[in-house]
């Protein structure tokens, strides 16, 4: 199935709402407006993006349930997660969307059944298998590279095929563990390991186009894994550039459809945080 322009367009409204919130986040954490720890997703929204697109148009009433890694604003976000309840969880509010007691890493909405991380790198993969197992809802798990090399969620990989669960885990592949590159930390991909457990497997890049196109042929009937190669433009955590020359797709994105969208996005967001400030 191609990805024809106007629901292209659609994944790019959302992942331009999703790098507005990280731009904003990244000058409140230079100004010292936010306190904790923050693990910035731009970079990677396309991810998010294009799966939340493609849930919309396929799936609109279909009760699923996404479980997302500890850099997960953007999975927030594109799955329709409150805005003014996130910017108010990393401002400290108990109004946030975990009370302003789960920050940037642990992020949840209920009504939308995004479920947060508990911080235990990689643990929300067993979890999720555990809920896909208890109620067969079919589950997204994103999971960054580094987590998923944790023995506990390999296992979940090894139950979901056994069972053969309604669950897509999606491997958010930026090539990084903090700083270390998986090059020197394993001498295998995640792609070939799934494979191993019995799952259909894709390793692809984060263009809309190649994952709109793989995952359509693999409706969730069954246990997949992607691993998605995509690039985290700011620090580990917090604010800062670790290579100004990494590779961003919004540019050509931007190139593609204009400034409109991103530029009203980023007004949107503006305007969000100046509202939930005067809450605090």
């Amino acid at each position: 199935m191609k990805l024809d322009k106007a629901t292209e367009l659609l994944i790019y409204e959302k992942a331009s709402l999703c790098r507005a919130f990280e731009e904003e986040v990244f000058k409140n954490l230079q100004n010292k407006n936010i306190k904790i720890p923050v693990y910035l997703s731009a970079g990677q929204e396309f991810i998010a993006s294009t799966f939340a697109v493609f849930f919309e148009k396929f799936f609109p009433k279909t009760k699923k349930q996404i479980f997302i890694q500890h850099r997960g604003h953007a999975t927030y976000l594109a799955f329709g997660g409150d805005l003014k309840k996130l910017i108010l969880e990393l401002l400290g509010s108990n109004k946030g969307c975990a009370n302003g007691m789960g920050g940037s890493a642990s992020i949840q909405c209920r009504e939308k059944n995004i479920y947060g991380h508990d911080g235990l790198m990689g643990s929300h993969g067993p979890i999720a298998v555990g809920a896909c197992f208890g109620n067969n809802f079919p589950t997204l798990c994103f999971i960054g590279d580094a987590a998923a090399e944790e023995d506990y969620f390999l296992a979940s990989l090894g139950w979901a095929s056994t069972k053969k669960l309604p669950i897509w885990f999606i491997v958010e592949d930026n090539n990084l563990s903090i700083l270390t590159e998986k090059k020197v930390r394993r001498n295998w991909e995640m792609d070939d390991v799934a494979k191993s457990f019995g799952l259909t497997s894709f390793d692809i890049e984060d263009k809309p186009k190649d994952i709109w196109e793989t995952f359509s042929k693999n409706l969730i009937k069954k246990p997949c894994l992607f691993n998605i190669r995509t690039n985290r433009l700011y620090w580990h955590a917090g604010a800062g550039i670790d290579d100004p020359n990494t590779l961003d797709r919004q540019k050509e994105y931007i190139t593609k459809f204009g400034y409109e969208i991103i530029n009203n996005s980023q007004r949107k967001v503006k305007t969000a945080w100046n509202k939930c400030q005067k809450l605090i």
